[in-house]
């Protein structure tokens, strides 16, 4: 199954892969990441093809420390609502707490275990793929943006104690000492940071308890994403068709993948794509529609027609009425799903 991740951690990527000599655009399209989740940090994309872009890059660049580097530049803002949770807890012990609990919002296959010891607290990172252990880039970007965080509550003077990675030692371990502040042990049995049980109980100055409470209800209403192909297609399609841009091979090249591939998984699921999309375009279109100063010919577009009179035979076979007449209020019962559609382009 592919796991998804927020495009958010592409935010910086630009910035540093043209910092060690690279083409951003040119890597992304040997990555086969689409260009447009740069701009747009709330696309879901697909872990594996974000893997693929960090091994790249650093293989090309030379850059053995391409993963710190991004992490660097990062920070809560990247993590959308779980930064926003994490940074209104009361203190850091809680904070790190409620990025372990929510961090598979923002990446489906990323999971940290906190374990409390009287003195010693480990936080050990768990990323999931087909290999027996993660691709080094990865790691060295999701623990090294664990460590950015933690330092960002507690204060720039903050160190851990230790920090241990499963893979052997890089050309310039300086680097890493120098990016952790403490040491850093390789071949190690896991890859964790190892911090003070004192740090813990550090309060966080700007935490709003009111705020974290509001934050925490929405995001566990969020918090339980698509584990089935025909979610993910789901919740890409619906990402894609918001910004006017949905295809089978757009949500392919989010999920990295073909487009074989997820007509095979979803007929195997007892549907298609063009279920999903016509399901999720039905949803958008009274949206739009509902905005009387938005022309049609715009939705049309936005909604993947070829022309705005195909939209139009499509709503009516979809709806039983016409456009205008749903602007006036009417809403005759929705035809069924496989009610003929007119053809997108």
């Amino acid at each position: 199954m592919t796991d998804l991740v927020r495009s958010a951690g592409l935010s910086y990527y630009p910035e540093v892969a043209r910092s060690v000599g690279l083409d951003p655009r040119q890597m992304m399209r040997k990555a086969r990441l689409p260009l447009a989740c740069l701009d747009k940090p709330d696309t879901p994309i697909a872990v594996a093809g974000l893997r693929r872009l960090l091994e790249l890059s650093a293989a090309a660049s030379g850059a053995e420390d391409f993963g710190l580097r991004l992490a660097e530049r990062g920070g809560l803002t990247n993590f959308g609502a779980v930064g926003l949770i994490v940074r209104e807890q009361a203190t850091v012990g809680e904070a790190i707490e409620a990025f372990s609990r929510f961090i598979h919002v923002h990446h489906d296959g990323m999971r940290l275990d906190v374990a409390r010891g009287k003195q010693t607290v480990t936080v050990t990172l768990h990323l999931r793929g087909r290999r027996p252990s993660a691709p080094r880039q990865s790691i060295d970007l999701a623990l090294g943006s664990v460590h950015r965080i933690i330092q960002s509550l507690y204060g720039h003077d903050w160190r851990p104690q230790e920090v241990h990675l499963h893979y052997r030692p890089p050309h310039d371990r300086k680097r890493y000492r120098d990016f952790f502040g403490c040491r850093v042990t390789f071949n190690a049995e896991d890859n964790a940071i190892l911090l003070s049980a004192h740090d813990m109980a550090r309060r966080i100055p700007s935490a709003h308890p009111l705020i974290a409470t509001y934050l925490r209800k929405r995001i566990e209403a969020i918090e339980t994403r698509p584990a089935s192909w025909e979610g993910k297609v789901d919740e890409v399609v619906r990402t894609l068709l918001a910004g006017g841009d949905c295809t089978v091979e757009r949500v392919a090249e989010h999920l990295a993948c073909t487009r074989r591939t997820i007509h095979r998984h979803l007929a195997a699921s007892g549907t298609s794509f063009s279920s999903i999309l016509d399901a999720q375009r039905a949803a958008l279109a009274t949206q739009l529609i509902d905005d009387p100063g938005r022309p049609l010919a715009d939705i049309a577009v936005q909604l993947g027609f070829s022309a705005q009179s195909a939209m139009a035979r499509w709503f009516r076979g979809r709806f039983g009425c016409t456009i205008t007449d749903w602007r006036k209020g009417v809403r005759p019962q929705a035809a069924p799903p496989d009610a003929p559609s007119a053809t997108a382009a």
